[in-house]
């Protein structure tokens, strides 16, 4: 697949990259950068960002040892500021820029190098040449040494080849520096596979697997998933003679199964992917593992963004600036209406019931109705605070901000369900109408206004400005309820009738979050305490007070009986506190049932496109 349209005729690169190993156990990546026709003192800089995950993440602080060369003659090269260099060369002549990256970051936002795997993404190894951007750029992935007692390694990449081995290594293309940027590289032994969704060729490949891995069924599982989001799109024709064509001419899944580990970032035309071995599908397994839902939802919700994000994207993003953060108030659509279809387009595809697509939205709504921070920022002001507190996590996270993915995946079911209450359409006709409307480009929140009255018949800027731009609750009992899906009260789980989040490992109970207005707030814990025991009051007057060790809070139950007063001991910079804590009354969290199964399917699984 990586030599898809490989004989295309293509203006010549002037600008060549050739990525080495250099010491795999010190995690460093060589970089040669030949310039043909730089500019008189040329500049050259590193992203400090990577699209689709929006922090500034300086990588920058990585590289090291930057020399310039121009006709075999040492140029001085100055530093600019913390990602830029000036390089103190002609003009014309060829330019050759040498320098090494150390990778060391598991996640599939940067770039790791060791002796069993590489991998990396462009904004990590490869500099920009200023001025050169939208020219084409070549890469040269090289062949690493073969190290005595480990398998030889391949490669793998989305870019088009130029001239390339059958392992993958050798000389690629890209059309701009974007494309390079958005085209990553994963090195090893890995497993692969290959498969055709609607004529699109598809290639899967898992880093790290075990041998009790089921690589057919993850193909197969895949492969429909695939095909329910082309139909999605583009209907029941696609791919078919004369029939509408996906936008990808090709597409390749990486996936680094590791001990400890989810997550993954979009690519136009590739999507890089971590989750835990536990978490594969298992060979001659009577039940597979329940996070393989997880595993598959996951590659549902990247390969949605093929459309909804890389091509279907915030006007603010027509552009991509490298050098500094880029804002915009429309990640609940793009992020949050994502997260809406990635489970929806998993049981349309059968891959999941109705029974088990009602538990993954009931724990997204608990999720939102227990996070304080929806009651202080709307999903759009949440949006463009991602570059600050999104990605920046921390003990008061939840008490200040939302998450536009969950909250934004319950924002598009709302539209959803009303769209479908009111008979005029639904979602899935406002998504398909902005891609063609925006012919798969950038787009504004007008935009989206304008779609939804299109297909509804009515304006919804009323709903828009209460379901985004405000922290109003959201009407979900009552739309699920038309839908037949009916909503019950279940007593909340400990640390949610506390209002903490805590761990519970070795014996201790360490505090993570305090909620803001829980019962544990009011009576004065901190994030970081460790909960060590409770004092009870006398149950008859002259009788001592008792007090138990805890491990976890489950012991409570044992401990309290009926009671609902106690002195809990927390520890805190190793100073022992006393905090007054009575357990509330009346806190608890949403189930959903379907109520209406002929209901619930007409949501579920609408007909064609």
């Amino acid at each position: 697949m990586a030599a898809v349209a490989a004989t295309k005729r293509r203006k010549a690169p002037a600008l060549h990259y050739r990525v080495e190993c250099a010491d795999r156990h010190a995690h460093l990546f060589a970089i040669t950068l030949t310039i043909d026709r730089p500019a008189a003192q040329q500049r050259v800089s590193l992203p400090v960002w990577i699209p689709g995950s929006y922090l500034v993440r300086e990588f920058a602080k990585n590289l090291q040892g930057l020399s310039a060369t121009q006709a075999r003659r040492s140029v001085a090269v100055e530093q600019r500021d913390k990602h830029s260099w000036q390089i103190d060369c002609a003009a014309g002549k060829p330019l050759v820029l040498r320098y090494e990256v150390c990778a060391y970051d598991h996640s599939v936002r940067t770039a790791w190098l060791d002796a069993d795997r590489g991998f990396f993404n462009g904004t990590s190894l490869c500099l920009r040449v200023e001025g050169q951007t939208g020219q084409p750029h070549a890469l040269e992935i090289a062949a690493p040494e073969l190290i005595a007692g480990r398998a030889r390694w391949s490669c793998a990449t989305a870019l088009s080849g130029l001239k390339v081995d059958a392992q993958g290594f050798g000389s690629y293309w890209a059309a701009d520096y974007d494309e390079l940027a958005d085209s990553p590289v994963e090195m090893g032994a890995f497993w692969s596979a290959e498969f055709l969704a609607f004529g699109v060729p598809h290639r899967f490949v898992v880093a790290g697997a075990t041998a009790s891995f089921d690589g057919d069924r993850l193909i197969a599982d895949t492969k429909t998933v695939c095909e329910a989001e082309m139909r999605f799109w583009h209907g029941d024709k696609v791919g078919k003679k004369g029939g509408p064509k996906p936008p990808h001419d090709r597409y390749l899944f990486m996936l680094n199964a590791v001990d400890d580990g989810y997550g993954g970032l979009e690519h136009r035309h590739s999507t890089a992917l971590i989750c835990t071995r536990r978490d594969l599908p298992q060979r001659d397994a009577r039940k597979q593992p329940e996070g393989y839902t997880t595993l598959l939802g996951l590659i549902s919700h990247e390969y949605f963004h093929t459309w909804n994000v890389k091509r279907l994207r915030p006007a603010e993003f027509a552009r991509y600036d490298y050098d500094q953060e880029n804002y915009t108030r429309l990640l609940w659509l793009f992020e949050g209406f994502t997260s809406y279809y990635d489970d929806l387009l998993l049981r349309r595809a059968g891959r999941i019931d109705d029974a088990a697509y009602l538990r993954l939205i009931n724990k997204t709504i608990n999720g939102v109705l227990q996070a304080p921070g929806r009651l202080v920022q709307s999903v759009a002001e949440a949006s463009f605070d991602a570059w600050v507190k999104y990605y920046r996590q921390d003990e008061q996270t939840p008490n200040g901000t939302i998450s536009y993915y969950t909250k934004g995946s319950l924002v598009a079911l709302c539209f959803d369900l009303t769209l479908r209450q009111e008979g005029k359409g639904s979602l899935d006709d406002v998504m398909r109408l902005l891609w063609t409307r925006s012919e798969g480009g950038p787009i504004g929140e007008a935009d989206f206004a304008a779609a939804m009255e299109a297909v509804g018949g009515r304006s919804y800027a009323k709903e828009i400005a209460s379901w985004v731009h405000s922290t109003d609750e959201l009407p979900l009992s009552d739309l699920l309820r038309a839908h037949g899906v009916a909503t019950l009260d279940d007593p909340a789980q400990r640390a949610q009738e506390l209002g903490l989040r805590v761990t519970e490992t070795g014996g201790s109970v360490q505090v993570k979050v305090v909620l803001r207005g829980g019962a544990a707030e009011q009576a004065g814990f901190a994030a970081h305490d460790e909960w060590i025991g409770i004092e009870l009051p006398p149950a008859r007057r002259g009788q001592p007070v008792q007090a138990w060790r805890i491990t976890k809070l489950d012991d409570l139950a044992l401990y309290l009986g009926p009671q609902k007063k106690m002195t809990a001991i927390v520890a805190r910079d190793r100073r022992l506190l006393r905090l007054p804590l009575t357990l509330p009354t009346g806190v608890t969290t949403w189930r959903l049932f379907a109520k209406d199964a002929a209901l619930l399917s007409r949501w579920l699984t609408p007909g064609p496109a």
